[in-house]
């Protein structure tokens, strides 16, 4: 049980003071974007881009990352369970890089690439950041960590 304790306190431990805030509402705000352009414009951002790319089960993979980017960006904006939510969003971004960015830059070169990555770059470093120092003051994470452990 202490254990299990120690493991929810990881989870939950916030800084003592706002240095989230902007991190959390920028990511949250444009994967909450992202995953409802994915249902709304499937053939342009969703089951369509998916294919484009080359990816097997496109339609069901446009829909299963689309959910996970609304709930999570639903999860960084509340700001609750910050550190788990942003780790499936790593994922995503991980895969966005290598399916989309690497064949970039063999294609057409660094500066190219770097061009085109530059959003996801400053989202894989932002949600480093969260997982790093957790929310804020303002979030639903620092209120139930003082609330769970004081």
């Amino acid at each position: 049980m202490k254990s299990f304790t120690s493991l929810v306190h990881v989870i939950l431990r916030t800084v003592n003071d706002n240095r989230s805030i902007l991190p959390r509402i920028i990511v949250g705000l444009i994967f909450l974007s992202e995953g409802i352009q994915k249902f709304l414009f499937p053939e342009l951002v969703g089951t369509g881009r998916f294919v484009k790319i080359g990816l097997e089960h496109a339609e069901f993979l446009a829909y299963f990352v689309a959910t996970f980017e609304i709930t999570c960006g639903i999860l960084l904006l509340i700001g609750f369970l910050i550190r788990l939510a942003s780790i499936p969003l790593i994922f995503i971004m991980v895969a966005a890089i290598v399916t989309t960015k690497v064949p970039k830059l063999l294609n057409d070169g660094f500066w190219t690439m770097a061009h085109d990555s530059r959003t996801d770059f400053a989202m894989t470093l932002l949600l480093i950041f969260l997982i790093i120092f957790g929310a804020d003051k303002l979030s639903i994470d620092y209120k139930l960590d003082k609330l769970i452990f004081i």
